[in-house]
């Protein structure tokens, strides 16, 4: 038996941890935060939770490595080895549009300490299609100055950043077009994909093929770039107009929303292109859609 080598018990697909411990919690909020402030509002309304990284999970005897800089190690590393920043292209296939759904409501309350939970795990819609990097080469752009200067593992000099036109329509049942609400693009990150692969990995997290690393939501610098709905209306105090005559702070049932690349160069390949087409929002589970919850959550905020 002990010549065994053992294995994990299943194929890990996801990886949730919770934070259900009240006396842990109340330790670290003395710690973090002071005795004044112990114990977050929301901690006893919901089991306060984050989703973490199934590819890091492996079986007990497995060495894990101390993340490089850190001298406070806890019971939670990853193993694996970083990606340095100047070979990240070469882990990076291609790009996808995504829209990573979000319940505000429920973010504004549940994001404290461990980030959002349920907010935003309800759905992740991907464009069906890779583009490729070596088919974006034409839009490749410089990247936006960096002030202060990164760490030297984020360090490169090379242009990293691509200039793609992006916008965003909304489209309500019955309405006879989609309005544009957004138009943006993609040079105005300030992060490149390389600098954010070697700080994903720095720690020794590992990856595996077909991983999705999100870029982050790409707004610009004008209140017509922006790229989300809550900056666009503003935290709902400035609704946005519609074609048809209504407006919207926030998505509507049955709306449908549509994520594409617009206004392409002429120098680029006019069968690169880019096109999110999410089906419409449907209804909430259960019977009450007039907002119960949320009155009850808004009841909580005051």
């Amino acid at each position: 038996m002990s010549q065994a080598t053992m294995h994990l018990p299943a194929q890990i697909g996801d990886y949730t941890d919770f934070y259900s411990s009240m006396n842990h919690a109340t330790n670290v909020g003395i710690m973090f935060r002071g005795k004044d402030n112990p114990l977050l509002p929301n901690w006893k309304y919901l089991p306060v939770g984050y989703h973490g990284r199934s590819s890091s999970v492996v079986v007990s005897g497995t060495p894990i490595r101390r993340p490089n800089g850190q001298t406070r190690p806890d019971d939670a590393n990853k193993l694996g080895d970083p990606v340095p920043v100047q070979q990240a292209h070469d882990h990076i296939f291609g790009m996808v549009l995504m829209n990573d759904w979000s319940a505000r409501d429920l973010q504004k309350w549940e994001y404290v300490p461990l980030g959002p939970f349920t907010a935003k795990n309800l759905g992740t819609t991907i464009s069906p299609w890779v583009v490729t990097m070596e088919a974006l080469e034409p839009f490749l752009c410089a990247n936006v100055p960096q002030d202060p200067a990164p760490m030297p593992y984020l360090t490169h000099s090379d242009h990293y950043n691509y200039d793609i036109n992006l916008q965003v329509d909304i489209k309500p049942k019955g309405a006879a077009a989609a309005t544009t609400v957004c138009k943006s693009n993609f040079k105005y990150m300030y992060w490149t994909m390389k600098q954010q692969l070697a700080h994903h990995t720095i720690t020794g997290c590992n990856l595996k093929p077909g991983d999705l690393l999100g870029s982050g939501t790409i707004s610009g610098s004008t209140e017509d770039s922006y790229g989300s709905m809550l900056e666009l209306c503003w935290k709902g105090t400035k609704p946005v107009p519609l074609n048809n005559g209504e407006t919207r702070t926030f998505l509507k049932d049955e709306d449908e929303v549509i994520l594409k690349e617009s206004e392409k160069a002429s120098k680029c390949d006019p069968q690169i292109s880019f096109e999110l087409r999410v089906a419409p929002l449907l209804y909430m589970y259960g019977n009450d859609r007039e907002g119960a919850f949320r009155d009850r959550l808004e009841h909580i905020y005051h």
